[in-house]
């Protein structure tokens, strides 16, 4: 990992302007200083030539991508179990899955692939859910502050519903074990921080779900969780917690919804109605839109174009293993492919996404929560991607706009060459 964080990069640049505008440069050049990014230029300004420069030739460079729902424990059986529906798939597969990281020895190599992996694709920041154990949760932020990318990780709180072998004696016990996990790890980590996790309120009982509100607010601490995902599961939420007037308001009942200046993660959100839209954007909290999750568990497809003209937060998430991959890629493409099907099939006055859209979501969207980053504007964090796409053969003379859109059409044969993560590389491929 290089120490080295002020150069130029050159290279075939494009980044998110707008929500509606990518920004490209043939041969561009892109400076990075002190790991903060002061722009991309057509020609390098003299006050930065005697930067180091790094020439990478026809290649392309993208802001890394964040990807704001992934499950670590979930990773090993990505792509299993894919006919079942949610409240199904997590009492055969996923519960009884992550009861295994009780086991220390079995949580290392098993993060050990997820890490890997990781760290080789397009992803520069996650927020990444655990499980409910102590040391193996631990043992995740370990791997992961050693990757050199920068992450929130939550240990999970369930204490109803998670079968004999995951499951939390009561909200005492589960909230006694969120404050000792918070206490060893403080002062630990320079790139891998907490996030308060609720796995959903069908997991959590009234009192830990209020008890988890407030330990937010005393120690400032985000949460993750998940909203309206599959339609067994919001009537479920709702003999649960009767006097909630929606899902959404059941999370603002225990005051586990956030604020804008410590937001809320919500994933996929798919049955999410006005309401709910109203809600999330007056707490700011941030949905992760999880369409490879949502289309494979038959859970139905999101209204994400209504959430961007709401003004509600938006980023993407691989939600693996509900979602079969971790790369960014290919939840691009299957975001781009489920708002076609939900312009076509269930609403034709929403128009399907655009790829600058989701471009955008995949980098800025989804690195808002990390505060500046996801583009190449002055004064953002210098994440960047570095792809070799040589191998998309072809007979065009294409933009790089159009490169960009082949590749995440085509992802097999974009091969990453370079990775930086506020302005460290802390990824190279062997591509020459």
């Amino acid at each position: 990992m290089s120490d080295n964080s002020s150069f130029v990069l050159r290279g075939g640049i494009a980044f998110s302007e707008s929500i509606n505008n990518i920004v490209t440069y043939y041969r561009g050049y892109l400076v990075c200083v002190d790991g903060i990014c002061q722009g991309a230029f057509s020609e390098l300004p003299e006050k930065y030539k005697d930067l180091p420069l790094y020439d990478y030739g026809e290649r392309l460079i993208i802001p890394g991508m964040t990807d704001l729902h992934v499950h670590a424990p979930q990773y090993t059986f990505r792509g299993i179990g894919m006919d079942c529906e949610l409240l199904e798939w997590l009492n055969t597969y996923t519960f009884p899955e992550e009861a295994k990281y009780q086991d220390i020895v079995y949580a290392r190599k098993a993060y050990s692939f997820f890490t890997y992996d990781l760290m080789r694709c397009f992803t520069t920041r996650a927020v990444v859910f655990g499980t409910l154990h102590h040391e193996a949760t631990l043992e995740l932020m370990n791997q992961l502050e050693e990757t050199g990318l920068i992450t929130y990780v939550g240990k999970v709180n369930m204490d109803r519903n998670g079968g004999e072998h995951l499951q939390e004696a009561d909200a005492k016990a589960s909230l006694e074990a969120t404050v000792k996990w918070l206490d060893t790890i403080k002062g630990k980590f320079q790139n891998t921080m907490p996030i308060l996790t609720p796995r959903f309120i069908p997991s959590c009982s009234d009192e830990l779900m209020k008890g988890l509100g407030q330990l937010s607010k005393e120690k400032g601490l985000r949460i993750q969780s998940h909203l309206s995902e599959n339609l067994s599961e919001v009537a479920w939420v709702k003999e649960l917690v009767p006097q909630s007037s929606c899902y959404a308001n059941a999370y603002e009942l225990f005051d586990t919804m956030g604020t804008p200046e410590c937001p809320t993660i919500m994933a996929h959100c798919v049955h999410s109605d006005e309401m709910e839209m109203d809600i999330l954007k007056k707490h700011g909290a941030f949905i992760a839109h999880c369409a490879d999750s949502n289309m494979n568990l038959t859970s139905g497809i999101a209204p994400i174009k209504k959430f961007i003209d709401a003004g509600v937060n938006i980023g993407l998430g691989t939600d693996v293993a509900a979602g079969s991959s971790m790369n960014m890629l290919k939840t691009m493409l299957i975001t781009l492919q489920a708002s076609k099907m939900y312009y076509r099939l269930v609403d034709q006055s929403v128009k399907p996404l655009t790829f600058e859209e989701v471009f955008y979501l995949a980098t800025a969207g989804g690195g808002k929560y990390f505060g500046q980053v996801g583009t190449f504007k002055p004064g953002y964090d210098f994440d960047a991607v570095v792809i070799d796409d040589s191998k998309m053969f072809t007979m065009r003379d294409m933009s790089i706009r159009e490169r960009i859109e082949r590749m995440c059409y085509n992802d097999a044969d974009a091969i990453i060459k370079d990775k930086y993560v506020k302005g460290k590389k802390m990824f190279s491929s062997m591509v020459v």
